[in-house]
């Protein structure tokens, strides 16, 4: 995962925005971030001119390791726009939460960070080489530009 960007938010992927679907306030922002993988985000129609955004312009999308769902279910329904299946390559609990790098593309190649309290890391098991699914609501996706 490059780290295009200066900030705070520990996953940031760079893609070329696919497709765009301006609705009367916000538009959905449909980023191809490769590997057959895409992320979803919704924004303000006023982001959008402001960022220049139109098909096949070039952004990151950016979420906080905190906004990440981690889910073990197979076969599960959900309102999250974002489901990225993969399996941990580390889980470290500290005093209160632990951070989990989740490796969603099966080579080491893309990753991202979850940050979960030590109860759910224990209640659902989380350790190297489990798989799970990680959740990111579309609305809590940050879309930039350089």
């Amino acid at each position: 995962m490059s780290q295009p960007l200066s900030n705070s938010a520990r996953n940031q992927f760079k893609g070329t925005v696919s497709k765009l679907t301006k609705g009367m306030v916000n538009t959905e922002v449909i980023l191809d971030i490769g590997d057959g993988k895409t992320v979803t985000a919704v924004i303000t129609n006023a982001s959008v001119d402001y960022l220049g955004l139109q098909t096949g312009s070039v952004a990151h999308a950016l979420f906080k390791a905190s906004w990440v769902i981690l889910n073990r279910e197979s076969d599960f329904k959900t309102s999250a726009r974002n489901n990225f299946p993969g399996k941990v390559k580390s889980a470290k609990p500290g005093a209160v939460n632990a951070e989990i790098i989740v490796d969603i593309s099966g080579d080491g190649k893309t990753e991202l960070v979850a940050i979960v309290t030590n109860e759910s890391l224990e209640r659902l098991g989380l350790k190297e080489g489990v798989e799970v699914n990680a959740l990111i609501k579309s609305s809590h996706v940050i879309i930039g530009t350089k």
